[in-house]
């Protein structure tokens, strides 16, 4: 047993250019045997003997040809030991038996082995062996000094081209075989509606990252027998997100902290005849035939949207290709079919607008459009809501933007612009009738009537049309503003005011009406009827001293109703709706029956 107090002398022996060749036995099992106590491990010593062999392996290594003695080396070495010993030579294929019997393969192992000529071969053929998700890591780790590097440290050898190649197609592998049978993923039936929306990505981070390593060979590689599907797709879908990304890095780094680079749109990073060889796997053909059209097809419309918005000169290079996939995709999946909205649906109208957004972009078909244009107008109104004036509020509005509280502001604070925002653009869409855009035009709030006089650049007839519609003089502007007490101070019957509130359209708007209840609840004005009208959660989680008088005030000392309380506060009482009112008398009941089963 080697005293714990030895182990800096074994490792400065095992570290000796002198040591003899008959002594290597003795010092590698004094450094790899555990350290041992009459107690049984001694923890402390034996982390000693670890950072002791950590600091002597690559001298023992180096050494040690006896293959009982090295292995018995290459078991008490961690993964980032054992790259950096392969990078270095120490390590070579011939260890990779006694290595793999106890571990693994993984990328850095690999990319060490393939630093040198002769074992490149061996490492392309450990790819298989990774995990999916590790491939690219060989090639986007190579550089084991990237996060260490000094002026002093030499640079990291090139990456050998056939390696390279090898992990490339190694990560485009998965989406050229998913492009040739596409199926539903594991457990589609399951999913809810939502889910499968968002579930046909093409996107693979690892491929992209490493066509992102050879720009000069995006050609090339996408008109590749095998591969050149995969390709398209990725270019389509990442070059000009990822090319952008680079550019705002790039800016930003090149001037000094708390200077704003200039806001220059880059370059195309796919020229014209690079967007001409993608135009194949432009309108996704290989996901046509996918079961769930209602989802799919809607998907796969915007996924096509998406990549014109990123390469507008998409637009006139393929206008009949995307004109026929647009129809087709519309007949398939009878996206303009009525929608079936539930009431707790809070994505429908958001399901509508990015369909219509997507169809004025691709569809020059009229019928089509003048849905679109219908569908919009049957969409619920925007709740417009002005907040209760606030110190915190007005000092960080009225510094950014004066004009906060105008409608067409407003409007835009939760998104509630996108109804007319997409009308805006069916109504640049040159293949939509006139007189659909007017039909919605005249079913607009006032606020999105003065939305389009402020914001949009669209056909003057558009902008004529709108500013003709007709409303009424002595009507407001549509806006609930909602007041401060010193304000309601000011009218003869707040309590009124406060009513008028909660029988606004915004008290059952999903994002506007949590604004409503607030100011209701914080106003001093409110009485116990205002509070009975509102959900429970709403009431419940303000936390004034008030819900809680009302609360023992109204379960006082009966025994039934604070257990009825406690029964109904529990993480799902929210998910009923029920009003403040509603949840008093469901402890009344709850405490009768209680009263009658004795």
């Amino acid at each position: 047993m080697v005293n714990a107090r030895t182990y800096p002398l074994w490792r400065d022996l095992a570290m000796s250019e002198e040591l003899p060749k008959e002594a290597l036995k003795t010092v590698v099992e004094a450094l790899c045997a555990p350290a041992i106590s009459p107690d049984g491990i001694d923890l402390p010593a034996d982390r000693w003997r670890e950072e002791a062999l950590k600091a002597a392996l690559p001298a023992l290594l180096a050494r040690t040809s006896a293959k009982r003695l090295r292995n018995r080396l290459l078991v008490q070495a961690d993964e980032k030991m054992l790259a950096a010993l392969a990078a270095d030579g120490t390590v070579t294929t011939a260890d990779l038996p006694a290595i793999l019997h106890t571990r693994r393969v993984w990328a850095g192992l690999v990319a060490g082995l393939a630093r040198h000529p002769d074992q490149v071969e061996a490492a392309i053929a450990l790819l298989p062996r990774l995990p999916g998700h590790e491939v690219e890591q060989v090639v986007g780790n190579w550089d084991l000094d990237r996060y260490t590097r000094t002026a002093k440290t030499a640079p990291a050898p090139p990456v050998p081209q056939a390696l390279f190649d090898a992990v490339l197609e190694t990560c485009l592998t998965p989406l050229a075989a998913y492009l040739l049978h596409p199926e539903p993923e594991e457990g589609w039936d399951a999913m809810s509606a939502f889910s499968k929306d968002w579930s046909l990505e093409l996107g693979d981070n690892n491929a992209w990252a490493m066509l992102a390593r050879c720009p000069q060979r995006w050609a090339e590689l996408a008109a590749h027998p095998t591969f050149g599907a995969a390709v398209q797709h990725l270019l389509l879908d990442e070059a000009e997100i990822r090319t952008a990304e680079d550019a705002r890095l790039h800016a930003a780094s090149a001037y000094p902290s708390g200077e704003e680079p200039p806001t220059e749109d880059p370059d195309p990073a796919l020229s014209e005849d690079l967007l001409r060889t993608c135009l194949p796997a432009l309108c996704i053909p290989e996901l046509a035939e996918l079961p769930n059209p209602q989802v799919t097809a809607r998907r796969t419309l915007h996924h096509i949207a998406h990549r014109v918005h990123k390469s507008p000169l998409l637009a006139n290079l393929a206008a009949e290709q995307l004109h026929a996939a647009s129809d087709a995709l519309i007949t398939r999946g009878q996206l303009l079919s009525p929608p079936d909205k539930q009431a707790s649906d809070h994505g429908s109208d958001g399901h509508v607008l990015r369909l219509v957004e997507d169809l004025a972009l691709l569809s020059a078909n009229p019928d089509h459009l003048t849905s679109a244009c219908a569908h919009l107008a049957s969409l619920d109104p925007p709740a417009i809501v002005s907040p209760t004036p606030s110190r915190t509020l007005i000092r960080i509005l009225d510094n950014s933007d004066p004009d906060h509280d105008r409608p067409a502001r407003l409007l835009e604070r939760h998104s509630e612009h996108r109804r007319v925002q997409a009308l805006a653009a069916l109504a640049a869409n040159p293949h939509t009738p006139h007189s659909a855009v007017a039909d919605a035009l005249h079913v607009l709030h006032l606020a999105e009537l003065a939305w389009i006089a402020e914001n949009v650049e669209g056909p003057d007839w558009f902008i004529n049309a709108a500013a003709a519609v007709p409303t009424d003089g002595d009507e407001d502007d549509g806006v609930l503003r909602l007041l401060s007490d010193d304000e309601l101070d000011q009218h003869l019957d707040p309590a009124a005011v406060l009513q008028s509130w909660l029988d606004s359209p915004a008290a059952d708007e999903y994002f506007s009406c949590s604004e409503v209840y607030r100011a209701v609840v914080a106003s001093r004005h409110h009485t116990l009827e205002h509070l009975l009208q509102i959900p429970a959660d709403e009431i419940l989680s303000r936390h004034e001293p008030e819900i809680a008088k009302i609360l023992l005030d109204h379960c006082g000392r009966s025994t039934e109703k604070w257990a009825a309380l406690a029964a109904a506060m529990t993480f799902d009482y929210d998910k009923e709706k029920i009003t403040f009112g509603e949840l008093l008398n469901s402890l009344n009941r709850t405490a009768a029956k209680v009263e009658a089963s004795r």
